[in-house]
């Protein structure tokens, strides 16, 4: 009888599984691996202990979107259209649609470099890249796509494997973990904020919240989508770890400096191996051809939910024109925009997180509204602990912002 209920809650997580592992693991998008390289590279393993913080945060946010897709069944754009007007959903669906706009590019901008590393021109790989992304999204079923973007998060194994083959200080690297390392240097302070700024992020706010939906969760499953969310920030972060792991142990050991993410899968070669370099640039190939899929879906589900608009990857294009028309758009104008010559691709990716940490807070304090709002969550309102977390993460996030955006070593970065 144990077996049979075990069996059966195995079945019921896998069915559910999904959403929360995406969204969390599209946060280590090209500008993810950018920065997690950055860091390890210019800092060595000083700045691990962030990470334990933004598991913290990146659960708790990404358990509040699930929760709210799955009890409301609507989703975020939706709900904020329906307890403030459409005159304040306007605002943060703008600001989010231009962010996400700017980080649609930085992934293109990972494309072409990390296919430069094995000698691919981006006139042609970006192209390729965008045909590719489109048919995925807008031509396969629903199941398809998310077995295809279940799968494609299982290739970040890859930084595992990079960053075990660089053989770091593992006693140095755990003990950066527990014990933080705290300066008030200008670009230690900016890609502290870079690094938070980078994974919790506000396109990954609707994301999930309208995956849930159109998956058709609901409270019953709530068990299980926390489980996928809690899963989904843990394995993230660890990817982040191995990369900058990875870096650290080998670029900031060797005193070198690299400019982006397809410069540390370069530098990695004659430090720790051409597999491990290898496997690198694979996969920064692979998170930005997720994050180039998750960006426009978010950006055309935000969108049309918000406004009422039909909308869904299981519709045609003549069911839900305007959906199809923002996949489009997003894709052909971000890849047009990486031809452009001369581009300078660590400024793209650098200024897309600049924009996410920016909108961020916005986004989460109309998070923190809804969830606590009776008459939308019943009793699933959130709890204490999950407020003072959340509450503490915008606070975070305002004054780390304005550190960044007063901070002078910007222009070195970008």
């Amino acid at each position: 009888m144990r077996k049979r209920l075990g069996r059966h809650r195995w079945a019921v997580f896998l069915a559910v599984i999904g959403p929360g592992l995406i969204a969390a693991n599209a946060d280590n998008d090209a500008g993810g691996i950018t920065t997690c390289s950055l860091v390890g590279a210019r800092f060595g393993y000083s700045l691990l202990w962030v990470l334990f913080l933004i598991t913290i945060s990146l659960a708790v946010t990404q358990e509040m979107g699930a929760r709210m897709g799955a009890v409301t069944g609507k989703g975020f754009g939706g709900l904020i259209r329906e307890k403030f007007g459409a005159r304040w959903a306007t605002f943060p669906i703008t600001a989010m649609l231009i962010a996400n706009l700017g980080t649609t590019n930085a992934e293109f901008a990972g494309i072409a470099a990390s296919l430069g590393i094995f000698g691919l021109s981006k006139y042609i790989s970006v192209p390729v890249a965008a045909v590719v992304v489109y048919l995925l999204i807008a031509k396969f079923d629903y199941r398809r796509v998310q077995k295809v973007l279940l799968i494609s998060s299982s290739l970040y194994l890859a930084y595992v494997v990079s960053g075990v083959l660089a053989h770091p200080d593992w006693l140095h690297a755990f003990r950066s973990m527990v014990r933080p390392t705290i300066s008030f240097r200008s670009d230690y302070l900016l890609m502290f904020v870079a690094l938070i700024g980078t994974t919790i992020t506000p396109w990954g706010q609707f994301f999930i919240q309208s995956y849930i939906v159109d998956k058709r969760l609901t409270a019953e499953d709530l068990a299980y989508t926390k489980s996928d969310v809690y899963v989904g920030a843990f394995f993230t972060e660890l990817i982040s770890f191995f990369i900058i792991v990875a870096c650290a142990a080998t670029i900031f050991v060797a005193g070198g400096q690299i400019g982006d993410a397809a410069d540390a899968a370069k530098a990695l070669q004659p430090l720790a191996g051409p597999f491990a370099s290898t496997l690198f640039a694979l996969g920064l190939l692979n998170a930005s051809l997720l994050g180039a899929a998750v960006l426009p879906l978010t950006s055309a589900y935000a969108t049309c939910e918000t406004f009422g608009w039909e909308a869904g990857i299981d519709k045609t294009p003549k069911e839900a024109p305007i959906f199809f028309g923002l996949l489009t758009f997003f894709i052909v104008a971000s890849a047009l925009f990486i031809l452009i010559p001369g581009l300078p691709l660590l400024t793209i990716i650098v200024l897309s997180q600049v924009l996410n940490g920016v909108l961020l807070p916005i986004i989460l304090i109309f998070v923190l509204k809804v969830t606590n709002d009776s008459s939308f969550m019943g009793k699933h309102t959130n709890s204490r602990t999950f407020n003072v977390i959340a509450v503490l993460t915008i606070a975070g996030l305002i004054l780390m912002t304005i550190l960044l955006l007063a901070s002078p070593v910007i222009k070195n970065l970008i």
